[in-house]
């Protein structure tokens, strides 16, 4: 079988595409991680996952002092998605290695706009020393950022959009970026899925929340893509990144259009209740399915020859790597928007055996 001016800009488009040649609720919930040795797993060593965490240690050179900062926030989007449960585990390994309480604090939702500024508010008043966040929308934290600038607490903005004139406008700043293409990664979606089917046929395109930044970038850089390889996009429909939704809306918009050759999914979840619903309908050799985030459940699909590919980007990582940029920050570097820092890229059953350890 087959992100509104954004203050960053995502990443590693060279590296995903070179290997194509390569967010669910819960209530809000936080917890604390302080001084420890995190182990590696033996899985890991000599893998491309120890290879590309070694490249973003580099790229973030000088890397902060041990045993130095003592309390920093981080906000996330519900870790009942595997991609946030993901990222908040390399946060805490980070927080382990360089001797900082961590607190975590996850939303109702992944349009919570309102709750998570609460939280960001919060955390400034528990005056942590830095606060690493992923704005739901453009403008949403553009208060809570103001806050945290008049009590000196530094931001860190980490992966989703942020509209840099709105928060120009309310006289506020972000000491810090880390980089996520949401953009790019449906760009690469959608050229995976093209390129299997030869640049002809119908498309459909499956989105996440309504609102919510990471989904509506790869929406957007799915359809562009899709259009400019001469691809009729028949259905973008929204499943709230559920696959129940997602099985739900693919075997509808499959019966309409049984021709259909190709689905982008924003991310793995729904990817899979697409294959589900193609799998009853008895098309799943005709459409191809590409998912994002390269979850443990997409990887056995993958492996199975049930779903085509998903978009690695280490979440793993990326939480890593924002806790190692915001503790740069609490301790005085001048550290801007660092760039491509972690590397993502298309997964499918010809290069999976290349994904060992990857997380």
């Amino acid at each position: 079988m087959k992100k509104s001016k954004a203050l960053i800009l995502c990443l590693s488009a060279v590296l995903a595409v070179s290997m194509l040649a390569g967010c669910g609720s819960s209530g809000s919930s936080s917890s604390s991680s302080t001084k420890k040795s995190s182990s590696k797993s033996s899985t890991e060593e000599g893998t491309l996952f120890t290879e590309y965490k070694a490249k973003m240690e580099k790229l973030l050179d000088p890397l902060p002092e041990k045993n130095k900062t003592k309390s920093i926030g981080l906000i996330v989007s519900p870790t009942s998605n595997s991609y946030w449960a993901t990222l908040v585990e390399g946060a805490k390994d980070c927080a382990k290695d360089y001797g900082v309480n961590l607190d975590v604090t996850q939303t109702q939702s992944d349009t919570d706009f309102s709750g998570q500024l609460d939280i960001l508010n919060t955390m400034v008043s528990k005056n942590e020393e830095a606060v690493a966040f992923s704005p739901q929308s453009g403008t949403n934290l553009i208060q809570g950022i103001v806050n945290a600038n008049k009590n000196n607490v530094k931001t860190v903005l980490n992966g989703t959009a942020l509209d840099e004139d709105a928060l120009k406008q309310a006289g506020g700043h972000i000491d810090g970026a880390t980089v996520v293409d949401c953009y790019h990664q449906g760009e690469v979606n959608a050229a995976f899925v093209a390129k299997k089917n030869k640049n002809k046929g119908k498309v459909a395109i499956i989105g996440g929340s309504e609102g919510a930044t990471q989904s509506d970038d790869r929406v957007s850089g799915a359809k562009d893509t899709y259009k400019k390889k001469g691809m009729e996009v028949v259905a973008v429909q929204n499943c709230d990144f559920d696959a129940q939704k997602a099985y739900e809306t693919v075997k509808n918009i499959a019966t309409a259009h049984p021709d259909l050759v190709g689905i982008t999914c924003c991310n793995d979840d729904m990817a899979l209740g697409a294959v589900r619903a193609l799998k009853e309908l008895d098309l799943n050799d005709q459409v191809v399915v590409c998912g994002v985030d390269f979850t443990d459940a997409a990887k056995e699909s993958i492996k199975n020859g049930e779903l085509d590919g998903t978009i690695a980007q280490s979440p793993y990582l990326n939480g890593y790597a924002c806790i190692l940029m915001t503790l740069k920050v609490a301790q005085g570097q001048d550290v801007g928007n660092m760039g491509d820092i972690v590397p993502a890229t298309v997964v499918s059953k010809s290069n999976l055996s290349k994904m060992k350890g990857w997380k």
